[in-house]
């Protein structure tokens, strides 16, 4: 297990062990503080919440600079970003489900909680054998290049109101085997009716929202290893930014679906770090220059979302200069 951790990544085996122990104690107490009762879903619990895990994942980011680098320091902020702001679209598609599925409020962060680990599991899973793979055969950057490109096309191209969550093939499939019912019973998963165990729809939306991570995961994975052929780096930046996804989804759930131009701004990210990963060979841009084209992408996008946003506001108001002089 050394030897194969050495070839992927500068981090020691002990960095990894300490790094995954101290995960699974930053969940339980998260669990602990915030994971019971309908107080996870008041913004300024999420907030709260939110804030704290980005606080640790910047003070993990910044030990780790002082200890094994400037440039893999970069590469971790470049990446924990990347995987930041593709989760935040991920947040448009969890939206939807819950709503295709009826689920009220305060049983959505016992689903969040259950989806987090399993992109937890998923993810660690694909870094390392992306990691190991990479190291064994170096044109699959080139794959992973094109995909990325592709995905830019892609999101460029396709709305999120698309999605039908109940007609997802992993329900279909479920259906086939295990007998559902439309009917909540609180925050349970399974009930019993007319002496048959059936899966509610608590259930059917965590499978959905555990099968649209795995589908996510075949952008991100890609785009953190265009940031960084450190397998340690990938794998610490995508965990610390998908631990934070379930606080932020209730701080941006009342108002993300006005950040229109997030999707525009995603693919041109993803564009870009798809062309540096297929150009690296030829031209390798630097860290901190890639760091600095993804803030600026993400911070025009955010703002002139904003922009727009308030002048539609105003204009319903009636309090637009430009309308009222036409």
């Amino acid at each position: 297990m050394s030897s194969l951790v050495s070839t992927i990544s500068v981090a020691p085996p002990w960095l990894w062990t300490a790094f995954i122990v101290g995960i699974l104690i930053l969940l339980v107490v998260d669990l602990a503080l915030f994971g019971h009762g309908e107080g996870m879903n008041r913004p300024k619990s999420a907030l709260i919440e939110s804030a704290a895990w980005i606080s640790v994942a910047l003070a993990f980011n910044l030990w780790f600079a002082f200890a094994f680098g400037k440039n893999l320091g970069l590469e971790f902020l470049t990446g924990y970003l990347v995987e930041k702001s593709l989760s935040v679209d991920n947040l448009f598609v969890i939206l939807l489900i819950f709503s295709s599925f009826r689920i009220p409020n305060k049983f959505q962060h016992r689903i969040l909680f259950y989806g987090v680990l399993g992109a937890l599991v998923l993810r660690a899973i694909f870094i390392i054998l992306g990691a190991h793979l990479l190291a064994l055969f170096h044109w699959i950057l080139y794959i992973f290049g094109l995909i990325l490109v592709l995905t830019s096309i892609k999101f460029l191209r396709d709305t999120d109101d698309e999605v039908n969550a109940t007609e997802n093939w992993s329900i279909r499939l479920l259906k086939r085997f295990i007998p559902t019912t439309s009917s909540l019973s609180e925050n349970r998963f399974f009930i019993r009716e007319g002496g048959v165990r059936k899966a509610t729809p608590l259930l059917l939306a965590l499978i959905v929202v555990e099968v649209t991570d795995l589908i996510f995961a075949v952008d991100s994975i890609p785009a953190v290893f265009a940031v960084t052929q450190d397998a340690f780096v990938a794998f610490g930046s995508n965990i610390l930014a998908v631990l934070g996804l379930r606080a932020l989804y209730f701080v941006l759930a009342d108002w993300v679906g006005k950040l229109r131009y997030l999707k525009p701004g995603l693919a041109a990210i993803l564009g870009f770090i798809g062309a540096k990963m297929l150009l690296m060979d030829i031209f390798k841009i630097p860290s901190w220059i890639s760091l600095l084209v993804i803030v600026a992408i993400l911070t025009t996008a955010g703002l002139s979302s904003w922009y727009v946003a308030r002048i539609e506001q105003k204009r319903k108001d009636g309090t637009d200069p430009y309308q009222k002089d036409s």
